[in-house]
């Protein structure tokens, strides 16, 4: 049984494998080849475990983990990074990512993350969230399956290419769960 949790110091590397893989596997054909052929497990894994280190921050990092503790899916979440945009509407937090392996997608695991990043939110004292996802990714049509709404939009240059992203928000962190 895969289960949802806090992430830990020693998740990096795991959380880093992931995130590679479903970037790779997700934006194929969206960002150029080599960006993604560049991506490197060691150099994410320094970065996650920095950010797992950094006490000061004011985030939290959720996994969720195999019977063998290998890690399959992860989501981060903190205070809403752009302001400028959702000025004046409440505490808004953010979910900066979420991913979970593509071989593991379909069990419900997406959907824990994003539950335990909602409740994570909320004992910060965040009443609502959005989160930004690429506009090609297809995995965009889980967040409105989740209660979410496009709620903006901007094009950013990445890797060397300009992309859409979409903003989907929640008015709410209490979320009807049985939703697919």
């Amino acid at each position: 049984m895969i289960r949802t949790r806090d992430a830990e110091s020693d998740d990096a590397a795991g959380i880093a494998n992931v995130h590679v893989e479903t970037w790779r596997s997700t934006y194929a054909g969206v960002l150029p080849d080599d960006y993604l052929v560049g991506l490197s497990v060691p150099r994410h894994a320094a970065l996650w475990s920095h950010w797992l280190n950094d006490t000061a921050a004011d985030h939290r990092l959720y996994v969720a983990a195999a019977p063998a503790g290998d890690i399959v899916g992860f989501a981060s979440c903190g205070r809403l990074r752009e302001r400028k945009q959702f000025h004046g509407k409440g505490r808004i937090g953010e979910i900066y990512a979420l991913y979970v392996l593509p071989d593991f997608q379909g069990r419900g695991l997406g959907r824990a993350l994003l539950m335990q990043s909602f409740a994570g939110l909320s004992e910060s004292a965040h009443d609502s969230a959005i989160l930004w996802v690429l506009a090609a990714n297809p995995s965009r049509f889980f967040y409105e399956a989740m209660g979410g709404r496009q709620v903006g939009g901007r094009k950013e240059k990445f890797a060397g290419t300009k992309v859409a992203e979409l903003a989907y928000g929640w008015d709410s962190l209490v979320v009807n769960q049985d939703r697919p």
